[in-house]
């Protein structure tokens, strides 16, 4: 039996982590056509074509990203041992991907950019859109953190989360609504045209599978996918939206917005921090976890509102 070449390994490792051998290459101090030749040997060595054409970049075969998934965590491990990941944010030049939607985006990245400015001037920070897939875009290495609704449906070993704060859902329409000196009832609720978030383009969400349970619908009328476009909207026009609280919060100093109990019993959604366990040595990443603990710690008081009863 054929030894296996470990450089190789190294190499489609690097591939993986970039998905672009120009990239890889620069990351391992190789040129391009030194990776260009190793792929080839790969794919001789493998029986498989490994990574194929996507657009202008590449994406793997369901070969490569099996074989990934057994080799990336022993490597990270071997590196670690041979050589400890050192960090120091003053100086790293690092970059950061993280899954995150506009609304969490809000909460954090000013504060988080602030940080940055002052303890790690050279580090950047990349939003990767998030439509709730976070353990694809962990699975596949797209991004080094999710900080948003993880449901870690599969339970994964390779997946770690913890759970960061919980959003808590209220009504919100524009201060002059014909609603907005009223009590929102159920009644009123459904007779609105409602604005809706959705990331993914669906017309449905949490708050219609609650209203399904009751037998009861509304007029979605309009949808956005983000929660900047929403608030601008409902700011301008009639419709109402149902939104986490932590999002609008801020927006409330002024007096042109009104905030209602929804007339439902919807239970908090859980916002998460995930990542990979092929980063579980990381330095770097660990650092960035705990600054936005301490964000969040310093944030509390959008997570842990009150809400009236309506």
């Amino acid at each position: 039996m054929a030894k296996t070449d470990l450089n190789l390994v190294v190499i489609f490792d690097a591939i993986m982590k970039e998905k672009s051998i120009t990239a890889a290459a620069d990351s391992l101090a190789m040129t391009q056509p030194s990776v260009s030749n190793a792929v080839s040997r790969m794919r001789h060595a493998w029986k498989d074509p490994l990574f194929v054409k996507d657009g202008r970049g590449i994406r793997p075969t369901p070969y490569a990203s099996k074989l990934w998934k057994s080799v990336a965590e022993p490597l990270a491990q071997i590196n670690h041992a041979i050589a400890p990941d050192y960090f120091d944010p003053l100086t790293s030049k690092a970059s950061f991907r993280i899954g995150i939607t506009d609304g969490s985006a809000s909460i954090v990245w000013p504060e988080l950019r602030h940080i940055i400015e002052q303890e790690a001037p050279n580090i950047n920070i990349y939003a990767v859109p998030y439509k709730v897939d976070g353990e694809l875009l962990l699975n596949n290495a797209d991004v080094d953190l999710v900080f948003d609704y993880y449901d870690g449906s599969s339970n994964s070993n390779e997946i770690s989360s913890k759970v960061m704060y919980e959003n808590h859902f209220v009504t919100v329409m524009r201060a002059d609504h014909v609603l907005a000196d009223k009590e929102l009832t159920l009644e009123r609720y459904l007779e609105a045209e409602h604005l809706m978030v959705s990331l993914s383009g669906d017309i449905c969400g949490i708050v219609d599978d609650k209203l399904a349970e009751l037998d009861s619908k509304r007029r979605t009328a309009m949808t956005v996918n983000s929660f900047a476009s929403a608030i601008n909207l409902i700011k301008q026009t009639r419709l109402i939206i149902t939104m986490p609280y932590a999002v609008i919060a801020e927006h409330l100093e002024t007096s042109d917005l009104v905030l209602k109990p929804v007339p439902l019993e919807l239970s908090s959604i859980k916002i998460s921090l995930a990542w990979h366990s092929r980063n579980n040595h990381s330095q770097a990443l660990k650092w960035l976890i705990g600054v936005l603990d301490r964000i969040i710690d310093s944030k509390r008081h959008l997570f842990n509102f009150d809400l009236p009863h309506a």
